[in-house]
């Protein structure tokens, strides 16, 4: 028998979004947060603006990529993008989990676009990239975060495109090396890795992407909301993309994230982010290679992501239970460890492989991910033992 682990983790908050705030984060880092003023107002712009320069700094992006704040947390970014952009040429839709096969659905029967080629996986696995045409709009998705499975690397779109490619990326950006310049219009919300608060989108749009959103528009064929139209008469201006959200954003999370930007600049930038991401991985890659129950769902250690880490439950008796029996199982484990408020929402997404998803973006730290993968263990066991008393186990 495994013994009850006696140490505790310091931060219990391993979910794949909202995640985890950075390391020391307290309330008091929005103390100086513009409530009750105007988004419009010079002092709140010069906020937004210090918050969309920060990213572009933190990310470097190249000098003519633009950095818009939109609502609707990535989803609304990853919406106004295919809402505006697509329709001129074909698209090559790529999806591997619930999120980015939600996009070819939108794609298909929301925009009823008439030349959309599907290219799909199960979970656990990659779409054949190698489909893509550098001949028309390219949607995919950076890192599965339902799935555990990320995009390798963007060797696979050509730098001679005539299509734009847009890119949902998160749960990817600020953890992974990316080649901005394969990338024409990149989404997230900064809920994922910076740990900010939800609901709002990020947009990083380069100039081909611009070019297609302000020459696009006369040509769409559907009802394009408000809430989508980055720009008035024709042409996104100088800076309105930076400071001017159309809609009124929280100045409470803006500040929040400024913090979270700024715990990031002091701990080296984008490099340190990426290198605790991948430490983080390294902690529960030690611990499956030593596991006789758990593995990742990724199929290859390649495709395998470093921040939503999805695993699954290998174990012989566990197998052989039917999908509603794994569920409650799988949530037997994680519910031992909430209750003991040593890890909270870690169960695989709804609509996924029934498993375990641990949260593994720089805000988490390595020390709590060595404490908890000891708390599984002893979870597991609990679980297990429980089966067999019930004669489930031979």
């Amino acid at each position: 028998m495994i013994e009850k682990p006696k140490i505790k983790t310091k931060c219990p908050n391993f979910s794949s979004g909202p995640c985890a705030k950075r390391p020391g984060w307290t309330l008091d880092a929005l103390k100086n947060a513009l409530v009750g003023r105007s988004h419009r107002s010079k002092e709140s712009k010069e906020r937004i603006l210090e918050m969309t320069t920060r990213i572009k700094k933190l990310l470097e992006l190249p000098d003519d990529y633009r950095v818009g704040l939109v609502a609707g947390s990535d989803t609304g970014a990853m919406e106004l993008c295919m809402w505006t952009m697509l329709g001129p040429k074909p698209v090559d839709v790529f999806g591997f989990e619930s999120f980015s096969k939600g996009w070819i659905k939108d794609i298909v029967e929301q925009l009823k676009l008439p030349n959309v080629n599907k290219y799909t996986a199960d979970y656990g696995k990659l779409p054949d990239l190698s489909k893509a045409n550098p001949k028309h709009d390219i949607v995919f998705t950076l890192n599965g975060t339902t799935s555990g499975v990320k995009v390798p690397n963007l060797d696979w779109i050509s730098d001679d495109r005539e299509g734009i490619v847009i890119c949902d990326a998160t749960s990817g950006i600020f953890a992974m090396e990316l080649d901005y310049k394969k990338l024409d219009a990149i989404t997230f919300s900064w809920q994922k890795v910076l740990g900010g608060e939800a609901a709002h989108g990020i947009v990083i749009l380069s100039p081909r992407a611009i070019k297609r959103i302000e020459e696009n528009e006369p040509q769409v064929k559907w009802p394009l909301p408000k809430i989508f139209r980055l720009h008035g008469e024709g042409k996104l201006k100088p800076g309105e993309l930076e400071s001017s959200p159309i809609n009124t954003p929280s100045m409470l999370c803006i500040e929040d994230v400024i913090d979270a930007l700024k715990w990031a600049e002091s701990i080296g930038g984008l490099k340190a982010l990426i290198k605790r991401s991948q430490e983080n991985l390294s902690v529960i890659e030690r611990w499956v290679e030593k596991s006789d129950w758990i593995d990742f769902l990724a199929e290859s250690k390649e495709i395998r992501s470093n921040t939503s880490v999805c695993l699954k439950i290998k174990a012989d008796w566990f197998l052989k239970l039917n999908d509603e029996e794994k569920a409650k199982a799988a949530k037997k484990i994680t519910g031992l460890l909430a209750k003991e408020g040593v890890a909270y929402d870690i169960n695989s997404y709804a609509k996924a492989p029934v498993g375990i998803r641990i949260w593994c973006g720089a805000t988490v730290e390595k020390s709590d991910l060595e404490i908890l993968t000891q708390w599984l263990d002893w979870a597991y066991q609990v679980v297990s033992e429980e089966y067999k008393n019930a004669g489930v186990i031979k």
